[in-house]
Formats: structure tokens, sequence, C-alpha cells
């Protein structure tokens, strides 16, 4: 019975290493995992990784109060402010379970399920404290040192969870250096992010309570998250060129590919380009 046991565990560990969308590898899955977050959490969390530098260690501790989470997102100074930010927390801490291929000594395969936090304590005056997971933690700087560049103000100005989502893809596969932060002029690399509808989808929705992918019809899903992602980048790019080009098989979307391209000009480009049509 033992070895029947270790087949039936054997398959059912293959089938979860088979769904490479949700593993984190590398510092762009990291970036690649956060569907589950809203838009808030989302900026909130952008601004805890704005607090990491390169020599850190990765036992770190981070220090931030929840006033300057309020006057980086604009709010009012109101207890309602003060509650929608440890809400964001406490969703931070719900919300952003990773899941790591792991090798035993021997050389047995497993799955390491974790998390992005290591902690996060919330304290009466209004002091927050947090650390990675010390597993986690060295994405977590490749991700801020290689891809996450962003300056916190374009972050900040973002309104859907979708363009915060594509903003992420885009850096984890840019092509070349990103846009210098303290060169306002400095324009963003060329990227393409190509995948499957259920890749896309796991991208920008993630999953349910249970744990369940969360499926959107095709037709939907590209216009109230995609279309809406690549729109606002293009106001916030305008320099930018966005290609989307949507994928079918026997008239089923399978998949979509979006490419990204900046030009140096005076003129505002502000061109978007979908299935060949431009926006």
């Amino acid at each position: 019975m033992a070895v029947v046991g270790n087949k039936k565990m054997n398959g059912a560990l293959d089938k979860l290493l088979d769904r490479q969308d949700y593993l984190v590898t590398q510092a762009n899955d990291l970036a690649r995992s956060l569907g589950n977050l809203s838009t808030f959490e989302h900026k909130v969390l952008d601004y805890c990784f704005s607090y990491v530098k390169k020599d850190d260690d990765t036992s770190k501790v981070y220090h931030l109060s929840a006033l300057e989470v309020i006057n980086h997102l604009g709010l009012n100074k109101s207890g309602d402010s003060y509650a929608r930010v440890v809400a964001a927390f406490k969703g931070l801490n719900e919300s952003t379970a990773i899941y790591m291929q792991s090798t035993e000594p021997d050389g047995r395969k497993g799955i390491l399920m974790t998390s992005l936090f290591s902690h996060i304590k919330v304290i009466e005056d209004g002091e927050i404290e947090f650390g990675f997971n010390q597993l986690v933690a060295p994405y977590v700087f490749q991700l801020k040192e290689r891809f996450y560049s962003f300056r916190l103000s374009e972050l900040s100005q973002v309104r859907s969870k979708y363009t915060l989502a594509l903003m992420k893809l885009w850096n984890a596969n840019a092509r070349g250096k990103w846009s210098d932060r303290d060169d306002p002029n400095s324009l963003p690399p060329a990227a393409t992010i190509e995948g499957d509808l259920e890749d896309w989808e796991a991208w920008f929705l993630g999953s349910d309570e249970k744990g369940k992918p969360i499926r959107w019809p095709a037709g939907r899903f590209k216009q109230k998250a995609i279309d809406v992602a690549v729109k606002e980048l293009a106001r916030l790019y305008p320099n930018s060129v966005i290609n989307i080009t949507t994928h079918t098989k026997s008239r089923h979307v399978v998949g979509y590919t979006i490419d990204f391209h900046s030009m140096h000009t005076s003129f505002n480009m502000n061109t978007l380009v979908i299935d060949g049509r431009k926006q």
C-alpha cells in the first residue's frame, strides 16, 4: 500500500508542478503572483517595496507610519483613512501566499507553501513594522533591483488594479534598462508579454477564497481588464506604442500578446493598437 500511496501522491504533486503560472522561481514570477490584490493593496505593497535597499539583509525589519501612506496616496487624514490603511495591510497578509518548488537533500521534489511577509505589526500610535519572509526576500530584492523601477508618483496615479498588474508585467519583461527615476524625460524599454488566456486571468484576477483560479468570459476579460489597463498606460506613458494581439483558435480566444515600444519624440504619441486597429 505504501507504494500505491506514493504513486498517488506523486501524481497529485505533478499536477501542481505542471501549473507553473503560480510557482515563484525568479523575481518576475513574484511580480506575476499578485493577482489577488486590490488596487489599494497594490499601492500599499508598492510603498513597502520602496523601502527595500539593494544591500538589505533578508532578515531586515522595516518601519513606516500609517500617516506616511495616507500622505503618499493623497488621502484625508481621517479615521476612515487610517482604518483603510490597516485593512490594506491585513489584506496583504492574507492575499500574498507564495508557492515555491523545493528539493529535499535526497532529491525528492516538493512545493513549499509560504507567504511574502514574515510578519506585519500595526501599533496603536500608527507605526507599522513589517519584514519579508527570508525564503522570499531574495526575490523581493531582485525585483526591486532589476525590475521594480517605477516612480512612486507614477504608481500613485494609477486607478485600476489591472493597470498596476500590467505595469509590473511590463517591468518584469523589459528588454534593457528601465527608465531612470532621476530623469523625468527618460523612456521605459520595449517589452513583450505573451500568455494564454488562463495565464492572463491568473496575473490579473488571481483566485477566489478557496484558491480556485478566477475565470471570466474572454470578451468580458478583454473589455474590463486588458483594455482598461492598456488605455490607462497609454495615458501615463504618452510616448509609448502599445500593441495588443488577440490569439484565437476556431474563433475562440486562447491568449494575448502585448508589445510595448517607446519613441523619442516631442509629440504626444499616445498610440494604442488593438488587433491591428489604432484606438
